[in-house]
């Protein structure tokens, strides 16, 4: 059986749900996790901090993690694992391992930037078009007046401009590079791009530019603390029912991972 990677030492802990690392962060130990990549442990300026990657993790990003191949292997070096579908939570107790907190995208991704101004850092935007942008940029600058935007970028470049917008978001040196859709490759831009980034918080999020523009409803803090995000997302999407055979899979996959003490 192959061995796991080790959690990361800034995580408060970490369990694996079918060989698939997931990190539990009570929300009152958020702040303090995000400072300690920032700052050492006398409040100075942490010269040594590394690239910090964040995943928000679904159940269909679960079972894509279980490949091998260059997804899992950016999973397997994630700085934090967030879950975000309550069959997550309930997997890991279907297995009897401790409980990890799920968070809702939107509102972790607040609480995130909210953090980030109490210290005035700063953000980079990349993903959505030219308007969505100037209107997130926009609304973050009411919301958050202290954070400062060093920078943002439609994710339509080509694959020849990459090298200078990878350096341009080396220059600017924001506290949290925050993606989203549009950008080549997802999350995984972030992953072939890790050691020209500079060393912030990296966070991709599919449809945050959306909603922060307020071209997309989310599903209501009811229905995610339910579990049925996944129905409202299946009305905007019908093609999403698709996704009962993984779902279906998921739960063969924890039945039989129960029964034979696997993981």
């Amino acid at each position: 059986m192959a061995v796991e990677k080790e959690p990361s030492p800034v995580t408060r802990g970490r369990i694996s749900l079918l060989r698939v690392p997931i990190d539990i962060i009570p929300p009152d130990d958020l702040q303090e996790i995000v400072c300690r990549q920032f700052f050492d442990t006398q409040g100075r300026e942490n010269e040594d901090r590394q690239g910090f990657n964040i995943v928000l993790m679904s159940i269909w990003d679960l079972l894509k993690a279980r490949r091998a191949g260059e997804y899992r292997d950016f999973i397997m070096k994630a700085s934090m694992i967030i879950p975000i579908s309550k069959s997550q939570i309930t997997g890991a107790r279907f297995l009897k391992k401790s409980t990890p907190v799920r968070y809702m995208p939107f509102h972790f991704i607040i609480n995130l930037l909210s953090i980030l101004e109490t210290h005035e850092f700063t953000v980079y935007l990349m993903g959505g078009n030219e308007k969505i942008l100037r209107r997130v940029e926009n609304n973050i600058h009411q919301t958050f007046p202290r954070l400062r935007i060093v920078g943002r970028c439609k994710p339509s470049f080509g694959r020849q401009e990459e090298p200078v917008i990878v350096e341009a978001i080396r220059k600017a040196a924001p506290h949290l590079f925050l993606g989203g859709r549009g950008i080549r490759g997802g999350e995984l831009w972030i992953a072939r791009n890790d050691t020209g980034l500079n060393r912030g918080i990296r966070l991709w999020c599919s449809d945050i530019f959306d909603v922060f523009a307020e071209k997309r409803s989310r599903p209501g803090e009811k229905i995610f603390n339910l579990g049925l995000e996944a129905f409202y997302y299946c009305l905007k999407n019908p093609l999403r029912f698709f996704r009962v055979f993984s779902y279906i899979r998921y739960k063969f996959l924890l039945l039989f991972y129960r029964l034979f003490n696997k993981d």
